[in-house]
């Protein structure tokens, strides 16, 4: 066991599949002796080789291109984006041929698509998406978004070994924030299970990635006020855990969905619809949902806290949902 940050665990876990499995690569701008943006493949080409840790053009069509036609006939690439807002450039390849080749062909596409997303870091519109609703409404993706460092490492493990193509959302505020105690034998975290961070009994707080943090804050805070909060970290999103978010929204009969991602279009939308038609009758509260706002991530410090969701605001929604 030794206590790792978020960004070490997924480095070990990437580490640990490419040692355990020699047709697992890594693909994509300046992975190799730079190390990555992050740093999280620091060291990995001076142990893997330059055929194995790759450093691409800067074309992510070309990387998820190549990604997927190296995941058709048998290898697992690992292919990073940047920053998460540059997979728009390859959303073709995503969306239209990646995301349906099984389908189509009936072959295996088992790849991962590393996404350093979300905001916090002052990093303004073009490097703080949360682009996951985007591949959450296109059918042929598993999307992962974990939140400790136990689950960072479990989750990008799981998600190499995976015969499907998955998304591997990694929060950039979590990278140097968070740390955590992490096993040093081989585990995977389930795809499709999420977990309940903290029990409660008056509302539960459906989340997952920066805002699981957040809920946790706010739940130990209203403990003061006699408010017992349950905290329901996805940890999947796609497949969705969703016995975990009905038994949870049965139990304690008010729910707050909260992400990062703007409110309008967001996952929490679809989430709220699942318990409106299977849990209905358990309800003593409308479904509330908190997320950002629905304008492009501001690159000034106060307005980015102003327009991000935050411990402040999911204190006083809750609040509201322990009153109604």
């Amino acid at each position: 066991m030794a206590t790792l940050t978020y960004i070490e665990a997924i480095s070990k876990g990437l580490w640990e599949e490419m040692e355990r499995d020699p047709s697992v690569f890594l693909l994509g701008e300046d992975i190799g002796k730079f190390g990555g943006a992050f740093k999280v493949t620091k060291g990995f080409i001076q142990h893997f080789g330059e055929d194995r840790v790759i450093d691409t053009v800067l074309a992510e069509t070309a990387i998820l291109g190549a990604a997927t036609g190296a995941a058709v006939v048998g290898m697992r690439p690992v292919a990073e984006m940047q920053f998460a807002d540059f997979v728009t450039t390859g959303f073709s390849q995503l969306v239209n041929n990646t995301a349906s080749i099984h389908y189509r062909w009936h072959v295996p596409c088992p790849m991962v698509v590393r996404l350093p997303s979300g905001a916090g870091i002052h990093g303004g519109p073009f490097h703080s998406r949360n682009p996951e609703s985007w591949f959450f409404h296109q059918p042929g993706f598993k999307i992962v978004a974990p939140s400790f460092p136990y689950d960072a490492k479990g989750l990008i493990k799981a998600a190499v070994r995976d015969n499907n193509p998955v998304l591997y959302l990694e929060h950039k505020r979590l990278y140097r924030h968070i740390k955590g105690e992490v096993p040093d034998t081989d585990y995977i975290v389930e795809i499709g299970k999420g977990v309940v961070r903290r029990e409660g009994t008056d509302i539960s707080v459906i989340t997952y990635g920066s805002t699981v943090h957040q809920a946790l804050e706010a739940a130990e805070q209203l403990t003061h006020e006699g408010i017992s909060i349950e905290v329901v970290d996805l940890l999947s999103l796609m497949p969705l855990d969703v016995e975990l978010i009905l038994n949870s929204a049965r139990k304690t009969g008010k729910v707050l969905i909260a992400h990062e991602d703007n409110i309008t279009g967001g996952i929490g939308g679809e989430i709220s619809a699942i318990i409106s038609e299977q849990a209905f009758e358990f309800l003593d509260a409308p479904i509330k949902r908190l997320g950002a706002l629905d304008i492009p991530t501001p690159y000034s410090p106060p307005l980015e806290e102003f327009f991000l969701p935050n411990t402040k605001k999911m204190f006083a929604a809750l609040k509201e949902l322990a009153a109604y």
